[in-house]
């Protein structure tokens, strides 16, 4: 059982948790009124894993952070502010990448994040990158890559491993395994029953954690975080956790077996938490409504400020470029 955290931290994790599950939504609202543009691909379900390794990231120290285009909650659990965030959903000039990043394209490297990847596995090789800077120069810092359970599939996936495992670099592999690879069941593509069952091949940890109880999964990701900056190199951590909405914007999820969807909503990790709280006295229903009402009404002001903001120039595209 994972030790309890702080009052104070849990008290941080539930508002933030409670942030991006008002956010994601509304960003799902928002799509469909054609306001956002492109794709995106939602998070509901999964923050306790944004949350928990959020905890364990210092970005002060240089500890760095790639994961996947279904990023948002990621972003706003490092620190990244939520106008930021939603202007840049919006495709606005003050997004955190200028409006020309979306929301598969999220960076903000004061907190942490090298960026959101719309390309599968794409970030591996750049926490690669990053952990092996931080090696050569003794930084002391850890970089963590966060990818999908249809991820380990891809070459990348096996190289990035391999060389970190070689190489000993301080990086920590985070798997969330919502148990689909966009509309593909995990069993259908995957000859092992476990991510962390690869493991073994590299010859470094590999660790299984309950996705919906953010205090197991940051005690396992502190200490594959320590571990990599002991010098002993990368851990492969599978955070067992599910997606409350289809793949992407549209996507109904008719592929799920009946049922399924009701089973998961019972261990929402937002509740999980939240009774934990309640059992230990630090938490009463009306102090949690009231903070869903305060995250609610703080997503709908940031939401209405992004609208009124401005799109970038069109001299603007030959900014920030190479050559």
């Amino acid at each position: 059982m994972a030790e309890k955290l702080s009052v104070e931290t849990r008290q941080h994790m539930l508002k933030k948790m409670l942030e991006i599950r008002y956010c994601e939504e509304r960003i799902q609202e928002l799509f469909l009124e054609n306001v956002i543009r492109g794709t995106t691909h939602l998070c509901i379900g999964q923050e306790a894993v944004s949350l928990a390794m959020a905890a364990n990231v210092d970005a002060k120290r240089g500890d760095t952070v790639t994961c996947t285009y279904r990023g948002h909650g990621h972003a706003l659990a490092l620190g990244m502010p939520l106008k930021s965030m939603m202007a840049e959903m919006m495709g606005k000039a003050s997004g955190c990448s200028k409006g020309k990043g979306g929301s598969m394209h999220l960076t903000d490297m004061e907190v942490g994040l090298i960026g959101t990847f719309a390309i599968v596995g794409a970030g591996l090789p750049v926490t690669n990158g990053a952990a092996l800077t931080a090696q050569i120069k003794k930084t002391g810092a850890v970089s963590i890559s966060i990818f999908g359970d249809g991820t380990p599939n891809i070459g990348a996936w096996h190289e990035a491993v391999n060389l970190a495992a070689v190489w000993k670099l301080p990086a920590v592999f985070l798997c969330e395994n919502n148990l689909y690879g966009e509309y593909s069941a995990y069993g259908d593509t995957a000859p092992v029953p476990n991510v962390a069952d690869r493991a073994s091949a590299y010859n470094i940890p590999g660790v299984i954690v309950d996705g919906q109880d953010v205090e197991a999964v940051h005690a396992v990701i502190k200490t594959a975080v320590e571990y990599a900056r002991a010098g002993n190199g990368p851990t492969l951590i599978e955070a067992k956790t599910y997606r409350y909405k289809g793949h992407s914007r549209s996507d109904p999820a008719a592929y799920r077996p009946a049922g399924e969807l009701e089973e998961w909503l019972k261990r929402d990790p937002i509740n999980l938490l939240a009774d934990k709280m309640k059992a230990d006295g630090q938490l009463t229903d009306d102090q949690l409504a009231s903070m869903r009402k305060a995250a609610e009404k703080e997503v709908q002001d940031v939401t209405e400020w992004a609208l009124a903001e401005p799109y970038p120039s069109l001299e603007s595209v030959y900014e920030d470029i190479w050559v």
